[in-house]
């Protein structure tokens, strides 16, 4: 597979919503007019996030949490455009929550959405890409897959699983001509972070925008990303033949720096 120069059969994982809708907004307008397959939960989301595209779409409305989707998912886009090029491991999600407070539940189902899909995904797609000559595969990681914070332990270990993982990938397929990479956004605007601010609002008796606004006064780019900024992240990994890279964004001078 070569770079944005030709037609793609592209999967979005996360689509209906936030960071994976702005993905499939950045390619389904190409000139190219990539062959699009997006999933999430909500078909009603996924088809509003598809239209207007210029190339054929698939439409695959499914739950991440049931161990069969994902390979049930990539058969249906090899069967619709007989491969897969490129690969966005955009699902996820995650829930504020003291330690003594994370209950195994939480902990198991953020494990399983985060980390575990993703892997069900690249399992699945790994041998579709080696037989065709190549792929890529990016990951919507998250700064927490980086570093530590307080009130998010599962969340936090999801996201540091997920960039082990990428990188394990990136070196084992690497041969295969698989390029395997993730970006690592700090906060960004989308509906998870605005429960995230409602949550921390409840917990201090702070405004929703105050909450706002000492978490964009914290980040070292001064404010908040922008879901667009994430999905150019996303869409430069067609033009280059990196792998293992895990691509922090901040939104401040260095925005793109890899950790």
């Amino acid at each position: 597979m070569s770079n944005n120069q030709q037609q793609l059969r592209v999967l979005i994982t996360g689509a209906g919503r936030g960071i994976g809708r702005a993905i499939v907004s950045e390619l389904k307008t190409s000139p190219l007019k990539h062959k699009i397959a997006v999933t999430a939960r909500t078909e009603s989301e996924l088809q509003e996030s598809i239209k207007g595209a210029t190339g054929e779409t698939l439409v695959v409305a499914a739950d991440l949490l049931d161990p069969k989707s994902p390979s049930l998912i990539i058969d249906s886009v090899v069967k619709k455009f007989g491969g897969l090029d490129f690969l966005v491991l955009n699902a996820g999600d995650g829930a504020s929550a003291k330690i003594e407070g994370t209950d195994d539940a939480l902990w198991h189902r953020t494990m399983e959405l985060n980390a575990t899909a993703p892997f069900r995904f690249i399992r699945a797609v790994a041998p579709i890409m080696r037989n065709q000559g190549g792929g890529k595969i990016v990951i919507v990681a998250s700064e927490a897959g980086l570093q530590g914070a307080p009130n998010v332990a599962a969340y936090t270990a999801s996201k540091h699983a997920i960039v082990g993982l990428m990188r394990s990938a990136a070196a084992e397929l690497s041969r295969d001509e698989i390029k395997v990479n993730a970006v690592c956004p700090i906060f960004v605007d989308t509906p998870m972070m605005q429960r995230s601010v409602q949550a921390a609002a409840a917990r201090t008796g702070k405004s929703v925008e105050e909450v706002r606004t000492t978490l964009a006064s914290r980040q070292p780019g001064g404010r908040v990303l922008k879901p667009e900024e994430v999905a150019s992240a996303v869409t430069s990994y067609l033009n280059v033949e990196t792998t293992g890279e895990a691509k922090y964004l901040d939104g401040s001078k260095t925005n793109g720096a890899t950790k």
